[in-house]
């Protein structure tokens, strides 16, 4: 059985950064996201890809350990991102888009999966984030759910409607000042908790993260790197290690939650030293652990 559903692009992209440069190489919110929870929990993903994916790219999922009886084969082609990096890594400019097979998707959670103590709905159509929850026979421990600027700005109300409904409703600085019109993140976050949300998580890229609660906030640094090669999938490393280190642990608090943020961070820093997910792939528990310590003295005093 499963520990953490996670709801999710699964796609082909194609990158440019100023470090380096990929051509249709795996990727998507739910790839990125199942990865970074293998290092610490059995994720099984939900998503839809094309005849094109190939026996290759199913095998590096299965290799990390992901269930993927929720991964749909479908006719015609897999999602497909193009995008380029300038030297603010923090911000892609999108060249192409291609939905495909995902376009059509309506997705149908495996029997073992509505039974999973933890949910992940990745950055994707509001409305399919609430048809997932849905699926679940009961509540589960935790639901996080991602957004991006695209759904706020064409879908606001559905996107209020998921950070209601969720636990934790991720998002970076951008999309929270968008979302409530506010250029304070602590106002962000204090109308995020007023939607029936346990806390709020900012991420806000290479400045780290904040989280807010209704009895205070904690904000956590980025771990700092030399050099970002490929910033794609960064912000999914950071749920994907956050939900599976929290499924670990089978219960949530906030002594857990800011060691989880942690974590997320972690993973994700490793993850932007590589193109595409090559570095992430690469990696072991043992070497999260090692950089996890050092975080740890970083932020000592």
């Amino acid at each position: 059985m499963v520990d953490i559903v996670v709801f999710g692009s699964v796609a082909f992209d194609s990158i440019k950064t100023p470090f380096g440069e990929t051509n249709k190489t795996l990727g998507g919110s739910g790839t990125y996201a199942s990865i970074a929870a293998s290092f610490f929990s059995k994720p099984g993903i939900v998503s839809a890809v094309g005849s094109d994916f190939g026996t290759d790219n199913m095998g590096v999922l299965k290799k990390k350990g992901i269930d993927l009886t929720g991964l749909e084969l479908m006719p015609g082609k897999t999602f497909f991102w193009k995008g380029e990096y300038g030297h603010d890594i923090n911000s892609a400019k999108t060249l192409e888009v291609q939905f495909n097979v995902l376009e059509n998707f309506k997705p149908e959670l495996p029997t073992e999966y509505k039974k999973a103590d933890f949910l992940l709905l990745g950055n994707n159509n509001p409305e399919a984030q609430l048809n997932v929850l849905k699926q679940m026979k009961k509540r589960p421990k935790l639901v996080i759910a991602d957004t991006m600027n695209y759904y706020i700005e064409h879908k606001r109300d559905k996107v209020l409607e998921v950070v209601k409904e969720a636990d934790i409703c991720l998002m970076n600085d951008g999309e929270a000042r968008m979302l409530f019109n506010t250029p304070s993140l602590l106002k962000a976050a204090k109308e995020i908790i007023k939607l029936n949300s346990d806390l709020a998580i900012i991420k806000k890229g290479e400045h780290g993260a904040l989280l807010s609660t209704a009895k205070g906030s904690f904000v956590a640094p980025a771990y700092p790197l030399e050099e970002v090669v490929d910033p794609t999938g960064c912000g999914d490393c950071f749920a994907g290690a956050m939900i599976g280190f929290l499924a670990k642990q089978g219960t949530v608090n906030e002594e857990l939650m800011r060691k989880a943020i942690i974590y997320g961070s972690t993973v994700a820093s490793f993850n932007a030293e590589g193109m595409g997910t090559e570095k992430l792939c690469s990696i072991s528990i043992k070497d999260i652990e090692a950089r996890f310590n050092e975080f740890k003295e970083i932020v000592r005093f």
